[in-house]
């Protein structure tokens, strides 16, 4: 096996860190945890797991602080990994294999990021750079730091089969409200060093999104996409699906109409189809919301849990039921498993039924 080193970087992570660590050592590798100025247990639980556990003055940077993680490690290749996140699948021997094929490239791992939407714990599956030669690669970035070459080279990547479950977006309102304040205060310092940089402008947008401000959330995003953006890129997708939801929720129907001037840049994915169906729907565009919800069915993958199953399944079920075909709106429902809006709705169409049935003639 390539040896390994994993680097963590910690604050204040009691409730998290063992379950962080503790299924990381069942492999042969290096862990090493920095701590950025815990006041709680975090440093102790990581004492029973870890290799190393370091002190680190925090300097509101994160490249630095991960830089200075990966200093500290034995071993030339590094698995980057944060608190809140806990291995859940891995093949260690098909991960060896591509490192010794892809030496130079940055290695991509699954993370399964969970928050709740419509009263269901819902997943977004997202790909993000973690495994990587430190000789090649490091940190750039005050907030949400990015993998960066260290001289000028081809940047590649490719997929490793490693699964991480995220829970950062799962805490109490005070909890993310903390986060989210800390995250847009250092974002606007990397915005006064490069007000040109998209990806900013997505992340605080993402920010502010995380605490329901959506009047911000929107200003942010549509900043971001007035500049000349790769669509393919995955956050360019997630910041032109948060726009839309974001003019949604601030009940601007007919502004959320302008993103079918982008539709075909974009309709590769289930998450921005299912959008478009939302977006016709507010709009009384029934037929044409229809279709989108038709189409959203069709694909085999999104980003968003549900996306393409029972998130258009219920609204094909509610266009089906303002028809008066109700047969066919329960139909849909039921299509929808345990998603507490069609479980409701099912309900009330079979007591509604039933109410009748029964009615004295």
């Amino acid at each position: 096996m390539i040896p390994i080193s994993v680097c963590i970087i910690a604050k204040n992570e009691e409730k998290n860190i063992e379950s962080c660590l503790k299924p990381l050592r069942a492999f042969e590798w290096e862990i090493i945890v920095v701590d950025t100025g815990s006041d709680d247990r975090t440093k102790e639980i990581a004492s029973q797991y870890a290799d190393k556990v370091l002190d680190y003055t925090w300097t509101n940077d994160f490249a630095a602080a991960r830089n200075y993680s990966l200093a500290q490690a034995s071993h030339d290749f590094i698995l980057v990994i944060d608190c809140d996140e806990i291995l859940i699948d891995i093949d260690i021997e098909k991960i060896s294999a591509l490192i010794r094929e892809y030496p130079e490239q940055i290695g991509l791992l699954e993370r399964q990021n969970h928050y709740e939407l419509n009263g269901t714990d819902s997943v977004y599956t997202d790909l993000v750079e973690r495994l990587f030669s430190r000789r090649y690669f490091h940190y750039s970035g005050i907030i949400h730091e990015q993998v960066v070459p260290k001289a000028v080279q081809k940047r590649s990547t490719y997929q490793i089969p490693l699964i991480l479950d995220h829970r950062g977006y799962n805490g109490s309102e005070e909890e993310l409200y903390k986060k989210a304040q800390r995250n847009i205060e250092l974002l606007q310092i990397d915005l006064m060093n490069h007000p040109d940089n998209p990806y900013t402008y997505f992340q605080l947008g993402q920010s502010y999104n995380m605490i329901h401000d959506d009047k911000n959330a929107c200003l942010y995003y549509e900043k971001g996409l007035r500049f000349d953006v790769d669509p393919s890129a995955e956050y360019v997708q997630m910041m032109v699906i948060g726009y839309g939801y974001a003019l949604l929720h601030l009940n601007r129907h007919e502004d959320a109409l302008g993103l079918a001037g982008v539709y075909d840049a974009f309709d590769s994915s289930a998450d921005f189809v299912c959008l478009m169906g939302l977006i016709y729907l507010r709009n009384s565009q029934y037929m044409k919301a229809l279709l989108e919800f038709l189409k959203a069915t069709t694909f085999q993958t999104a980003h968003v849990t549900g996306a393409n199953s029972f998130i258009p399944s219920y609204n094909i079920g509610l266009i089906n039921e303002m028809m008066g075909e109700k047969d066919m709106a329960l139909i849909h429902y039921r299509k929808c498993g345990d998603f507490p809006m069609a479980l409701e709705r099912i309900r009330e169409l079979e007591n509604e039924r039933a109410a009748f049935v029964n009615a004295p003639e």
